[in-house]
């Protein structure tokens, strides 16, 4: 495995749970050493989060916490905030994404560290930004996505806002925030001057909304839940079959309609004033995906699939975790790996993405233990003997 095109860029991850972290997974993931500070006593409560415990371990922190190095530090004490700003001092990026004005408080804000460290890039990941009236308040990702406008357009019509499912407003917060890095640490080779990347989690939501306050302004229309379909974008659903499984059709292009229309061999359907373009077809969508519906229903999903991809549609199965473990897309592409952990033994996860030809990221090793890096960290970036480091640790500060 390459180094990764981050190979030699420092990060300070003081963040925890998922917006902050996720930021610095996506950094590790492109070989950035991330050196995550946690509490000595308990760490990142991802540790312990999750539905299961296999083997008494969460299941989420080998994927959140993966390719970093766990170091304990107590971020309350006078001596763990020391061993931060020496940390800090030597390093490209932090990463944080306490309520703001923690860091402030701790004497530990971007003015402060920028004094010894003038190219230092600081990713700062909160539910509202640094600034204005709502700032100071606990932004979790649930709130971030019903301001952001993610919650009200989720879900049935008739029912309450759906969630996702994952907390979405945190990964796009973290994949923002790791965006202003490498955006500030191009800057950065201009001016050599490091900057503050405030990043939002509503605003990570606001910004994958398409036209939606757009479209309120130029006409007073207000998106509403639609369910499985985007309204006015036709035929694009799921249709049951007769095996009991859904597939997917998109076919909402009036070429790739009428060659749905020829293999429901209803090619008249293509000319059909209701359906013969887009407009049409959005008006009358419901009654279109009744018709095709009824189609699909007499079909068996592994005999209609194969012709739909023939015929160069828009088509495919609801995949779970078993599906993409099976599917030989994903294993030509290794989407997903299986990296060696000490507990698990081999554990599989998502690959690092973006993929890149020359210098691709990648799964070096899953979450670390709690601590597993402190001494060599400690003596290596800060400068630190191993006797102060012993003396620290019986001191509970590392």
């Amino acid at each position: 495995m390459t180094q990764g095109p981050l190979a030699g860029v420092r990060v300070i991850e003081m963040g925890q749970l998922i917006a902050g972290p996720f930021c610095g997974q996506v950094l590790g993931d492109f070989g950035a050493e991330v050196i995550k500070l946690e509490d000595p006593g308990t760490g990142d409560p991802m540790r312990q989060w999750g539905r299961s415990k296999p083997k008494g371990l969460s299941p989420w922190w080998p994927v959140i916490g993966r390719n970093k190095k766990s170091v304990t530090v107590d971020l309350r004490t006078d001596e763990g905030r020391a061993i931060a700003r020496d940390l800090i001092a030597a390093a490209d990026v932090v990463v944080e994404n306490f309520r703001p004005g923690t860091l402030e408080k701790w004497g530990l804000g971007y003015d402060e560290l920028a004094k010894t460290n003038p190219g230092l890039v600081m990713a700062r990941v909160s539910g509202f930004g640094q600034t204005g009236p709502y700032a100071k308040r606990a932004g979790y990702a649930l709130v971030g996505e019903a301001m952001g406008g993610l919650r009200h357009i989720t879900g049935e019509p008739d029912r309450n806002p759906a969630r996702a499912g994952i907390s979405i407003g945190d990964s796009l917060s973290g994949l923002n925030a790791a965006l202003g890095v490498m955006m500030a640490l191009h800057a950065r080779h201009a001016t050599g001057k490091g900057q503050v990347v405030d990043t939002a989690i509503y605003e990570s939501v606001l910004t994958v909304m398409e036209n939606l306050v757009t479209e309120y302004d130029l006409t007073g229309y207000i998106r509403e839940r639609s369910g499985a379909v985007l309204p006015g974008i036709a035929p694009s659903n799921v249709y049951p079959t007769k095996s009991g499984e859904l597939v997917l059709i998109g076919a909402n292009q009036d070429t790739l309609f009428k060659r749905l229309c020829d293999l429901m061999g209803r090619p008249d359907l293509a000319d059909d004033p209701r359906y013969r373009d887009h407009a049409a077809r959005g008006i009358n969508q419901a009654e279109l995906d009744a018709r095709i519906a009824a189609w699909t229903l007499d079909q068996d999903i592994d005999d209609l699939l194969p012709k739909l991809e023939t015929a160069g549609l828009a088509t495919g199965r609801i995949y779970r975790a078993p599906e993409m473990l099976a599917d030989p897309q994903f294993q030509a592409r290794e989407s997903i790996v299986s990296v060696p952990h000490p507990v698990f033994g081999q554990v599989k996860m998502q690959n690092a993405f973006p993929r890149l030809t020359d210098t691709p990221g990648g799964v070096r090793w899953p979450g670390p233990t709690l601590g597993e890096h402190t001494e060599e960290v400690l003596t290596r970036v800060a400068g630190m003997s191993a006797e102060k480091v012993a003396e620290l640790k019986a001191q509970g500060v590392v």
